[in-house]
């Protein structure tokens, strides 16, 4: 009786499903994400990595910072190869009296304020500037795209050459050093704000490398200002400073609004009102009290 209940042998489930089935193959990553899965870790806290992730592409690519360092660049070989200069590794001649450097004696042309960003002193000046404008602008544009990096980089600009006005008026000016030092300042706050979130192993190693970074470029330009006396221009520190303290202000609330609207931020619109105050005053002063200096 027991036989007679038991189901005919077509209906037992087939044995070999189990083994037909093919294990989950393990998710493969190209070297596109593998290159963002870094950027992310460098750039950003741990709880905004994965919404990176998921819609990180190189398109549009860091148009901003790659097409600034060009022009940075064809510009210091426009006045080391085709103007008349003694040495290259220096230049003088040619750059003094160039319609984009920042001089005192003639700062009603109020766009040398920024144009001075194109012009720099020598060799040593450009590949400084390029190399820490591409490393740290190239990740940060990645992630929070070029409008965004190329206001604090502006900002940092502007911001150096009035600091300088201010407080080193009778020297003129020429390289990119405040807005590279503004993107800097935005990624340094970045790092400290959220240290914990960022690997705190890795955090430590990070303002190492700023510090050692910046340290290096500082001591370059007071070397060149205090040390070096056969050279016309001189790179200013106040530039550097300057644009540190508009990166670490305009520049952190920037890079810490991924994935937010940073219009309806009152951080943003705070240190806004506090950069535009600040150019004010700064365009006073050169109205109405530089020739008292």
């Amino acid at each position: 009786m027991e036989l007679e209940r038991m189901a005919p042998r077509e209906e037992w489930p087939d044995e070999t499903e189990e083994n037909d089935e093919k294990p989950e193959k393990a998710p493969t990553y190209t070297c596109c994400d593998r290159f963002h899965q870094t950027i992310s870790n460098w750039m950003l806290p741990s709880d905004l990595r994965d919404s990176y992730l998921e819609r990180a592409n190189c398109l549009p690519p860091p148009i901003f910072i790659i097409l600034i360092s060009i022009a940075e660049l064809s510009v210091f070989i426009y006045y080391a190869v085709w103007k008349p200069q003694k040495q290259w590794i220096t230049l003088g001649t040619g750059i003094n009296n160039s319609p984009l450097t920042y001089r005192y004696d003639k700062r009603e042309e109020a766009w040398r304020f920024l144009s001075y960003m194109f012009v720099h002193a020598g060799v040593q000046h450009i590949i400084g500037n390029l190399f820490l404008q591409l490393l740290i602008g190239i990740p940060l544009e990645l992630v929070h795209k070029g409008h965004r990096v190329g206001l604090v980089y502006l900002a940092g600009v502007i911001g150096g050459s009035l600091a300088s006005s201010i407080f080193d008026p009778r020297k003129n000016l020429v390289g990119a050093s405040g807005g590279v030092y503004a993107l800097i300042g935005g990624y340094f706050m970045n790092v400290i704000v959220n240290f914990r979130s960022m690997v705190p192993i890795f955090g430590i190693f990070r303002i190492l490398l700023i510090v050692l970074i910046v340290g290096t470029d500082v001591g370059f330009a007071l070397y060149r200002r205090y040390i070096v006396h056969d050279t016309e221009l001189q790179v200013s520190f106040v530039a550097h400073f300057a644009g540190a303290m508009a990166g670490m202000s305009i520049g952190y609330t920037v890079f810490t609004c991924f994935d937010k609207n940073l219009i309806k931020d009152p951080r943003f619109w705070i240190c806004i009102a506090a950069y535009v105050a600040f150019l004010i005053f700064a365009a006073l002063f050169n109205i109405f009290f530089f020739s008292a200096y």
